[in-house]
């Protein structure tokens, strides 16, 4: 056990998908894994271990926000021995053209501004995916069908900010896709153990529009985005 996980050694598998919302992660298990059986309750933290596909894959909670990720990753990584992290996240879009309720798949993440107020050098510049992972996610989405984007995305550790959207104009001016507030903590502790990563968003609402998806339909709304991910995870 570690201080904020109850799961032992041996009850995660090699690759975890991370959502930060536990609604969301039993329901990804519930509706995706073969006889999932849950890991890990302790503060509410929900974790999951199945098979999809006759493969071996868990799902775990992160909660929202650099500070609370990098709990999770950080005791998967060195405690459990996860080899595969992959984030199953919600984004907000930083331009007009990427729609609601498509994917953003992170190429490159860095911070929203130079003076965001961030801290611990995280979000210094820019950092990445595994190659190996984008390339399988960007050629599966495409026989999918799915809707999707791929390139630069912004991390912020602040939701409610004092200067709103206008803090976005650096990175938007660099074409940044849209913005969620892990990604750049999972793609820096990851090279940080050696393991591999990569960041799927769902666009749940737009920064420059207004517009912005009902909370109601939010698992409906992950459904492509879960399959995208386990998709992934088993040719991990």
């Amino acid at each position: 056990m570690t201080p904020h996980n109850e799961a032992g050694r041996g009850d995660y598998a090699e690759t975890v998908l991370l959502p930060g919302d536990p609604e969301r992660a039993e329901w990804m298990a519930e509706t995706f894994l073969e006889a999932p059986r849950c890991v890990n309750r302790r503060r509410g933290a929900l974790g999951f271990t199945g098979l999809f596909q006759g493969r071996p894959v868990s799902i775990q909670t992160t909660g929202i926000g650099v500070s609370s990720f990098l709990i999770y990753a950080h005791e998967l990584l060195d405690f459990h021995r996860v080899k595969t992290l992959i984030r199953t996240g919600t984004c907000g879009a930083l331009t007009a053209e990427v729609g609601l309720r498509s994917l953003v798949i992170s190429q490159s993440v860095r911070g929203e501004s130079a003076g965001s107020g961030q801290v611990y050098g995280l979000y210094d510049a820019a950092a990445g995916p595994d190659p190996a992972l984008l390339a399988r996610a960007l050629a599966r989405a495409g026989e999918l069908g799915i809707e999707h984007y791929a390139g630069l995305t912004a991390c912020s550790d602040v939701f409610y900010h004092p200067e709103g959207r206008a803090r976005f104009a650096d990175v938007q001016a660099e074409g940044a896709l849209a913005v969620d507030m892990e990604t750049s903590a999972l793609y820096r502790i990851a090279s940080h153990f050696g393991a591999r990563a990569l960041s799927i968003l769902s666009v749940v609402d737009n920064v420059v529009t207004g517009e912005q998806t009902d909370y109601s339909e939010r698992q409906a709304l992950f459904t492509d985005m879960a399959r995208l991910a386990l998709d992934v995870a088993i040719e991990s």
